[in-house]
């Protein structure tokens, strides 16, 4: 499919020599190059929160009655409005 986009003028310098460079053209390193441009966001949007667990028993006895709010409440009692 053909398109037409505008590029800054060292920039499209700067693809056309790295293109005489390795030998091939312009359309593919601009191909390569918005591919790696999409895989990189495509792969940014996977948020994949770690395991931060301490100890494997989740919460001690003292506490495995509370609900969030409570530890929530407790936690924050005195510190500021």
């Amino acid at each position: 499919m053909k398109t037409t986009v505008e590029l800054s003028d060292a920039l499209l310098a700067r693809a056309r020599e790295v293109a005489a460079r390795e030998h091939r053209t312009l359309r593919s390193l601009l191909e390569e190059g918005l591919g790696a441009a999409l895989d990189r966001r495509a792969q940014a949007g996977r948020f994949v929160l770690r395991d931060a667990r301490f100890g494997a028993g989740g919460t001690t006895e003292e506490f495995a009655d509370w609900d969030l709010q409570r530890m929530l409440t407790d936690s924050y009692e005195g510190r500021g409005t």
